[in-house]
């Protein structure tokens, strides 16, 4: 099973691709995700079965609280910008952070998506998607929800790159649970620094 998460900014189709993908389906209007909606989907990809499990998360400024949590773990996640909302690409970064936050393993695989290349209004060219990307080493592709261009291909090419990461698997070097350390300062105090049982 691979854990997927779906980030980006309230109004840029998130659910819309999910949908896409998941059902074949396209509605216009999509109320906004309350939270997070959570899916699954299996798959073959180059004759491997996969089970992904997708958290669409909350774009919404009051539900950013509820998110965090959804990061750990991910092995896969994917960005999601509108090509005709500037401030949807801006806000970009703002998700990269919170992603080193909260997910600080450098081997999730991330994707950027421009969604919406169905419409003409455009305010982000690709080239500026595909700069974007480069400087954070993240793979892109340009997707419409709504006529079905390139939504297909995203999920496979995320899952294969995440296929294709071994420490993704290597459970050897997954490090589960947490690492106890003692400070400097308590190392010379002996055992008993707040209440020790005589």
């Amino acid at each position: 099973t691979l854990k997927l998460l779906l980030l980006g900014d309230s109004g840029v189709g998130k659910s819309s691709l999910l949908r896409r993908f998941m059902d074949g389906a396209f509605e216009p209007r999509l109320t906004p995700t309350v939270g997070v909606d959570f899916k699954t989907k299996k798959m073959v990809v180059e004759g491997r079965a996969v089970q992904l499990a997708i958290w669409d998360t909350a774009g919404q400024e009051r539900f950013r609280a509820v998110t965090p949590s959804y990061y750990r773990g991910a092995q896969g996640v994917v960005l999601v910008y509108d090509v005709t909302r500037k401030d949807t690409f801006t806000g970009v970064g703002r998700w990269l952070n919170e992603l080193e936050m909260y997910n600080p393993s450098s081997s999730t695989v991330k994707m950027l998506v421009g969604n919406k290349t169905d419409k003409l209004d455009r305010e982000v060219e690709r080239k500026e998607g595909l700069q974007l990307a480069r400087k954070h080493s993240l793979l892109f592709i340009e997707t419409s929800a709504k006529t079905q261009d390139g939504v297909q291909h995203a999920f496979e090419e995320l899952v294969i790159k995440m296929l294709q990461t071994p420490d993704l698997w290597d459970k050897g070097t997954a490090k589960k649970g947490v690492q106890l350390m003692e400070s400097s300062a308590q190392q010379n105090k002996g055992f008993c620094s707040a209440y020790c049982a005589l």
